[in-house]
Formats: C-alpha cells, structure tokens, sequence
C-alpha cells in the first residue's frame, strides 16, 4: 500500500520517526552514532544460525566452470537457456549466492568468507527457500532454512501439494521462492544503532547475489513486493515463538525457472497466513549469551510494510546501455573469488574504458540483472571520487541512474562548477565532471579517516532520493533505498574482480559532511553507501583456503 503524499511539515508520526532514526544515525567529525565503545568479545554472535531437530539436506558442490561468460547475464536478450529444475540446479543456486567461498586464518583463529558481502564480515543476512516438489530434492512442498556452513537446507515445514498449487496459483511451472530476513543482533552488536543500516545493506547485497546466480542459470527473478512483512513471518516460520535472537523478514523473492515476459500475479494473503498452523520443526540456535538493546525492533517496527500493491512511479526515460566491450572471465569464477579489501596500495590505476564499462553496468537498462529484479525505478545515484583512471582528470563526478533528475540534482548540487560529459564517455552514459581537482584528502576524510577510500582508483558515494521516496510510498520504502545501495555493492564487487583489482564497502561514513561537500542544503537526497575500488594490499600474516 502507498503512502499519500505530503509534506514535511505533515510527515505522519511513523515517517517522522524514521526520518529521526536516519538522523540520530548519522556519523559527524566531532561525534559518532551511538554504538559500543569497545567490543564485547564475550558476546560475539554466532556465525551460523541452525535449526536444531530440524532435518538437513545436504546440497551439491559444483565446481565452478568457465560458462556462463561473465558479459551473458548482464547483456539483455544474451542469457543463457533455462537449465532444469532440480537439486543440482537449487545447489548452484545457493553455491553462487550464499554459500561460504573461503577460510581465513591467523594463527590458530580461523573465520568464514562468503559469496555475498557483509558488513564487518558479520552475515545478518539468512535465506530461506519455499518450493514445491523438485526433483532429487523434495517430493512434497517444504519450507526450509539455508544453513550455509553445511551447505544444506534445514527442513522447517512440509505441506500439502493443494497449499502449494493455491500459494502459487497464476505462476508461470516450476516456479518456487527465496525468503531473506535479517538477524539484526548480529551487526549491532559491533555497530550499535546505526547496525540497522548495514543489515538493509547486506539483504540488498544478497538480492543482488541470488539475482545473479539466477541469471547464471537462465532463470528469472522479481521481487514479490505485495506480501505485507507479518505475511510474510508466517511464510518463512520466522514468527514462531523462541527465546533466541528475533529473525525480521525482509523480503520474498520469486524465482522463475522459464522466460516469461508477463507480469508476476499476487500472492494470496489467507494462504500466507495460512502457513503459520504448519508443523513447523526445529529451534533456532542462541547466538549470544547476552545482549544490548541499540534499538533495532523499534525501527525495525517502524518500516514494516502492510499488505498491499504499490504503483511505483515508473522510467520517463529508462537508461540505456552503451554496450562495451565484453569481458572474457567466467562469471562463477568471479563470484566465488569475490573478497573485500581491506587496504589499497595508493598506486594501481585503472582504464578509462573499464571505469566506464563499471558505470554502464550500475544502470538499470530495461531487462538488464540484477535491476530487472526491482519494481520500483533507480532511487540512487553515484557520486565519484575519481583518483587514478588513466585519461580522466582527477576530481568528483556524477552518475544519474535516472537521467530525468538531471535538473533537479543540477540544483541540489550547490558546491559543483558547471557539468561537463568528460572525455570519451559514451552519450549515453549519463556521467558529468562536476569539479577538477585532486579529492584525496576530501575523500579521507569523509570516509571516516580511512585510506582506503583515497588509495584507490575511485570511491563513491551512494546518494538516495530521499524525502520524496518516503513520502510518496510511506515508511516501509526506507530499507528498500539500502537494498538498491547493497545491489550495486555487489556488482561492483564482480565488476572490480573482472577488471583484475578489488573493491569493497565502505558503512563508516560522516553524513553531513558529505552532503555539504556537494552543496546539498535539505532532505532531498541523502548519502547511505560509500564504496572504494582499486589495487588491493594482501595482509601476508593470513592464510586463504578455497571452499
């Protein structure tokens, strides 16, 4: 269900408490957002949430192989044919989404890796598969949880084959899908009340990965918007009652084994709510022996979404791509190598032409992955600090994933000289020089004194369509800003390994200081994401082992 749209002045009380929450979670020079001062290390969570009692399938490992090429996904009309429904097929499917891809270690200290990032490395993030009955893997409907170090499924439910044809009653055949929720104790306790922000990070960085790794597969998927959060607790079995830590469902995922250019149908809310009298087996895990309460079900409460189909305001002009050049890497090996880094060496430099082929692929071009997952049009735009790509002038420059802003971000713009299409770029890339100079320092600085954000090729900040979003859906479209930021997070990362270098997110950001480095005077937009590409510094002390 939309919002009406209002005012500022006559925000409803719920509105007014997020624009509030995003307030008091801002990072300034001289104060951070409430958080711990120090790590309790006695109360580090779990890694892992299991079920215990609950059944456990174990999922295949397949090996990564040079096809699908890294370009068929990205390139509308070029994906590869549908592959078939079975247990081999969902084993990719979580292999490239979820799945753990490497062992760290130090000494005698050893931590998991994944294929989707997290912030911190601390996974909030848990997946869910809600299926009918699929060969090698199931002859009845089930829900079920990943359990990502066993790389199996946990068997919460099973149903009826008349509950499964009614829930999916008008899906195209051998549609099934993913459930994600968020375990919020797991970033705040590092990060405290601004943790609500990364765990909206990290969903989107998993719809992303699932996005892709479906792709890989010839396979579609939407983002089943309809279903109001308590619907879809009841869905997944997340609002069983259990003194472990609280599960919040984010979001539901439908996944479309076919190619079908037709409109999703809506999921039926008596059958939704009917799955909370399922059999439901096993008890989730305690993650910590205690906890500290930084706020998380209050916000958390505060953005959930009623029941109800939204008219999103469409593309007046979709963006297009310029199509570059095609990338010869293969696309599972650069989503199984995907790390983040955690330096820069100050030196690497990268093409023109690759800088721009990562822009290109940021858009959300009709039909393109992982955007055509979305309902809603591009709310983000891209802020870049360029520091070393061979033939562009150092400086700040401007993405619009929504060229029809351009006016209106001209004027939100204050601090920029006027815009310029810099050399070479393609026309339809909507990218502008706002201003030439070297912005290392300024990009330090920002970037809460990290290097990293300076030593790399380009940083960037994420900048949302804010007030007039929220306003115009309500509350609930708050998250969805940060799902869009964790998506075009996760392609870079894919990006910035198909180019030969790393990249990774940047949450610990000063706000407003941003904002007034680029002239912005009121709520219209706000930055939510940074994020750093270029030569990575390998800490020599550790060990990587593949999975």
């Amino acid at each position: 269900m939309c919002a009406d749209s209002s005012s500022p002045k006559t925000r409803s009380e719920p509105l007014q408490a997020v624009f509030d929450y995003h307030r008091a979670t801002k990072h300034h020079f001289g104060a951070f957002a409430n958080g711990p001062g120090m790590l309790d290390w006695a109360t580090q969570p779990d890694s892992f949430r299991r079920y215990a009692g609950a059944r456990l399938i174990r999922l295949e490992t397949v090996t990564p192989t040079d096809d699908p090429g890294f370009d068929a996904i990205f390139t509308p009309g070029h994906m590869p044919a549908a592959a078939p429904l079975n247990l081999r097929t969902i084993s990719q499917l979580f292999y490239d989404s979820l799945a753990l891809s490497a062992w760290k270690r130090i000494g005698a200290t050893r931590w998991a890796l994944r294929v989707n990032a997290s912030s911190g490395n601390l996974h909030p993030t848990e997946g869910y598969l809600v299926c009918g009955p699929v060969e090698g893997l199931c002859e009845q409907p089930m829900v079920c949880h990943y359990a990502a170090q066993e790389h199996g499924l946990e068997v919460r439910a099973e149903f009826d084959r008349s509950r499964w044809n009614t829930l999916c009653s008008g899906f195209p055949a051998h549609t099934f899908f993913i459930g994600l929720t968020s375990i919020h104790w797991r970033e705040a306790w590092k990060y405290g009340q601004r943790a609500y922000r990364y765990c909206m990070h990290d969903a989107g960085h998993a719809l992303g990965a699932f996005s892709i790794a479906a792709a890989a597969l010839g396979w579609q998927t939407r983002l089943l918007d309809a279903p109001g959060t308590d619907e879809l607790a009841r869905l997944l079995g997340t609002i069983q009652a259990h003194t472990s830590e609280r599960e919040e469902p984010d979001m539901l995922i439908a996944c479309v084994p076919a190619s079908s250019a037709e409109p999703l149908p809506e999921l039926s809310a008596a059958v939704l709510q009917s799955f909370e009298s399922l059999s439901w087996q096993g008890r989730p895990n305690q993650l910590s022996p205690a906890h500290v309460d930084w706020g998380m079900d209050v916000i958390a409460a505060l953005v959930r979404k009623p029941h109800g189909v939204c008219a999103y305001e469409p593309f007046a002009d979709a963006p297009q791509s310029w199509s570059p050049p095609p990338c010869a890497v293969s696309l599972r090996r650069m989503i199984r190598q995907r790390r983040s880094a955690v330096a820069m060496d100050g030196q690497t430099r990268l093409s023109r032409a690759d800088f721009y082929r990562m822009l290109d692929r940021t858009l959300a071009v009709p039909g393109a992955v992982p955007f055509n997952t979305l309902p809603w049009k591009s709310q983000l735009h891209l802020a870049l600090l360029v520091h070393r790509v061979d033939d562009l002038s150092p400086g700040l420059y401007l993405l619009l994933r929504d060229p029809v802003q351009k006016a209106v971000l001209e004027q939100a713009l204050t601090q920029a000289d006027p815009w310029q299409k810099p050399p070479g770029c393609p026309e339809s890339l909507p990218l502008y020089c706002l201003m030439e100079r070297d912005i290392r320092a300024a990009a330090r600085e920002i970037s809460c004194q990290q290097d990293i954000a300076s030593d790399g090729c380009f940083s960037l900040a994420m900048l949302a369509g804010f007030s007039g979003p929220l306003e115009r859906y309500g509350p609930w479209f708050y998250p969805r800003l940060y799902w869009e930021a964790g998506m075009i997070g996760q392609l870079l990362y894919l990006e910035a390994e198909a180019a030969g270098i790393r990249s990774t997110g940047i949450g610990c950001f000063f706000d407003d200081p941003m904002h007034e480095a680029l002239g912005l005077t009121d709520w219209s937009f706000q930055d939510i994401y940074h994020f750093t590409v270029g030569g990575a510094v390998e800490d020599m002390r550790l060990t990587t082992s593949a999975v």
